[in-house]
């Protein structure tokens, strides 16, 4: 008996209008003539914030969800976050010149990375956002800079965990990183921040990202409020801030399914109350990037061949790697998998063929979907990659053989 293949998990966060997707209310069809150009990339705010408002309902009332503008960071959409999450987690300074714009609250604002400068310190130091600091040589710069500016800066301990997120997509954590202090190490450096010239807040915990299983998640809970209950013991002073990091994925892959948070919630509720009992003054933070705007947005290209080789179809777009480099397998993937895909302005056919998507670049890495079966498609028609709300346009090589740039839009 032959097996059934794997399916992608169902696109249902968007509708379907006419035989067409639809996206931000338009007929996509609609969207490229008002976009007036293809590539591009749009996101759906009403995606987002049912995301939102779904992850908002089965967590515990008193944890507060922060978005990490890593996973997009363009102005317009964090904007939009300003207004419906609880804060900002940064990784550099052009990100935070982004999150200054907005009418985020700057103590509702901090900054990882393992290589600030002193320019990125001294903003944030200006600015009054908390550092996550990843090294006692970082530490040492801050109190300079605090010395020299007579600025009392916001510190937290960036904890690299003794443990890891098991079946994580990246491993934040565990075993030797460059993120963050050694939980072995971190009670000499909160030693060392008791007579200093900062001001000490919390820690931030991350061990992975891109989980999909929630017995993972809830194992990666345990040891964090664990690891954190055991830390504030030698804290200099009560903490008011724990990042415990985030690490909820969305489905990319066939098999893949959403996680289910039902269970990862309950066990939350769970540990903040135990938490909350020896350290009542503490904000329990979960940032999410990923997970909160992925799903909310589409990478659409334009056909503009179609041809058949040996047998088998492809079609060209206008599209490709430069624009959307992890849907084509070269970001990070160890074995190449399709991201979901449809023909936009044919959502549904008898009949189907069996094609690869490739782009107009002259190499063959540039192969968004390989011997995929999709509803007929021809020249003009539109190629739609789900999935691409984050890590899709800044995380992509534009200049990489001088083609045209993709456009990203807010609907």
């Amino acid at each position: 008996m032959n097996k059934q293949k794997p399916v992608h998990a169902p696109m249902d966060q968007f509708s379907v209008k006419d035989n067409e997707l639809v996206v931000g209310g338009l007929k996509i069809t609609e969207l490229a003539d008002q976009v007036g150009q293809t590539p591009f990339y749009a996101y759906d705010r009403t995606v987002i914030k049912s995301t939102l408002d779904n992850l908002k309902a089965i967590m515990p009332k008193e944890l507060s969800i922060h978005y990490a503008i890593k996973a997009n960071p363009m102005p317009e959409l964090v904007e939009y976050m300003s207004t419906i999450v609880d804060g900002f987690d940064l990784a550099s300074k052009g990100e935070m010149l982004i999150a200054l714009e907005t009418d985020m609250p700057v103590a509702n604002i901090s900054i990882a990375g393992p290589g600030k400068t002193e320019d990125e310190l001294l903003a944030a130091i200006n600015a009054g956002i908390t550092i996550n600091m990843e090294s006692f040589r970082e530490m040492e710069k801050i109190m300079g800079i605090a010395r020299h500016s007579k600025i009392t800066p916001n510190v937290a301990i960036r904890v690299n965990p003794d443990f890891e997120l098991k079946a994580s997509g990246m491993k934040m954590g565990g075993g030797p990183k460059q993120f963050g202090i050694d939980a072995e190490l971190v009670p000499d450096m909160l030693a060392q921040l008791k007579d200093s010239n900062l001001k000490f807040v919390g820690f931030h915990i991350f061990s992975g990202s891109q989980n999909l299983k929630e017995e993972a998640i809830i194992e990666a809970h345990d040891k964090t409020f664990a690891l954190a209950t055991r830390l504030i013991n030698d804290a200099p002073n009560p903490i008011t801030k724990l990042n415990i990091g985030g690490g909820l994925g969305i489905p990319y892959f066939p098999g893949e399914s959403r996680i289910l948070l039902s269970n990862i919630a309950i066990n939350l509720q769970q540990h903040i109350n135990e938490f909350l009992k020896i350290s009542p003054d503490t904000r329990i933070i979960m940032e999410l990037g990923r997970y909160l705007v992925g799903e909310a947005g589409v990478y659409i290209a334009r056909i503009i061949d179609k041809k058949v080789s040996r047998g088998h179809t492809f079609l060209v777009t206008d599209g490709g790697l430069h624009h959307h480099l992890s849907a084509s397998g070269n970001f990070g993937q160890i074995i190449r998998k399709n991201y979901p895909v449809c023909i936009a302005n044919n959502m549904q056919s008898n009949q189907i063929e069996n094609v690869s998507i490739v782009g107009p670049l002259c190499t063959p890495l540039d192969l968004l979907a390989d011997k995929m079966d999709l509803p007929q498609a021809n020249e003009n028609d539109l190629v739609c990659i789900f999935q691409s709300g984050a890590y899709g346009f800044t995380a992509s090589p534009h200049g990489f053989l001088s083609h045209p740039i993709a456009k990203e839009i807010l609907y």
